[in-house]
């Protein structure tokens, strides 16, 4: 899993993550497990990805699939991108 680098403070500096998971929920499940501070960065109370944040899995968009449920492979790309605010 590739992290921004908004994100890497929260995982000790890495810019790449392995997961494990058959879903994108289960390997955002082993990614706060890993590294707990990311968590609150990338999903609300209930578990939902915030507003804010877009996820990729072989270039697409999760939301645009089956969201927290898209299924992954075992090589598969999955990138993380918190919306950034400027102007």
């Amino acid at each position: 899993m590739r992290l921004p680098p908004v994100l890497r403070a929260h995982a000790a500096g890495a810019r790449t993550v392995e997961v494990d998971g058959g879903t994108l929920r289960d390997a955002l499940d082993d990614l706060f497990a890993r590294h707990p501070g990311v968590r609150g960065q990338l999903v609300d109370e209930s578990g939902q990805l915030n507003a804010f944040v877009n996820v990729y899995v072989e270039g697409e968009d999760v939301r645009l699939r089956d969201g927290l449920d898209t299924v992954l492979g075992a090589s598969s790309s999955v990138i993380v991108l918190p919306a950034m605010a400027g102007g």
